[in-house]
């Protein structure tokens, strides 16, 4: 019996799925905490913290927000014209391609909204994060692993 293909649907989904969970969560942050709010989860450890980056992970390239868009816009850009390579691509590359994909898009999204990006995880040893960022670096974990270990491209 043949495996169950999936082809580009289900990483297309999990990148849409990707986007809403990201931008429903900033949006209660938002409607629930003053900006600069910290709630302990466990105290000296993990914190809700709403913050508003205008940088990238670490504050870095801090109020670069129309280098920021073009990058956003780049990435979505190459997923439409990877397309192809994508569906024949093997499973690590699609689900880190569409978790990259939906990680980009959310932070696009803030950035283009708001001039900036809402963060609100607080690991306190660790600068604050939201969803599209655990995908993004989840999605190129992936991709570095598909390339290091599964380079294969399927004929189909």
């Amino acid at each position: 019996m043949g495996r169950r293909k999936t082809g580009i649907f289900v990483p297309l989904l999990l990148s849409f799925v990707i986007i809403g969970l990201d931008q429903l969560s900033k949006a209660y942050i938002q409607s629930s905490m003053p900006l600069g709010m910290s709630i302990p989860v466990i105290r000296d450890v993990f914190h809700i913290t709403y913050i508003l980056n205008p940088g990238a992970a670490f504050g870095i390239l801090e109020n670069q927000q129309m280098f920021f868009i073009l990058v956003g816009i780049a990435i979505l850009c190459a997923a439409v014209y990877f397309y192809p390579i994508l569906r024949r691509s093997n499973r690590w590359i699609r689900y880190g391609s569409a978790l990259l994909l939906g990680g980009a898009a959310g932070n696009l999204i803030d950035r283009i909204r708001h001039g900036m990006v809402t963060d609100f995880f607080d690991f306190r040893i660790w600068p604050v994060f939201n969803i599209a960022d655990i995908a993004i670096v989840i999605g190129v974990g992936c991709i570095i692993y598909a390339l290091l270990f599964k380079t294969e491209i399927k004929d189909n």
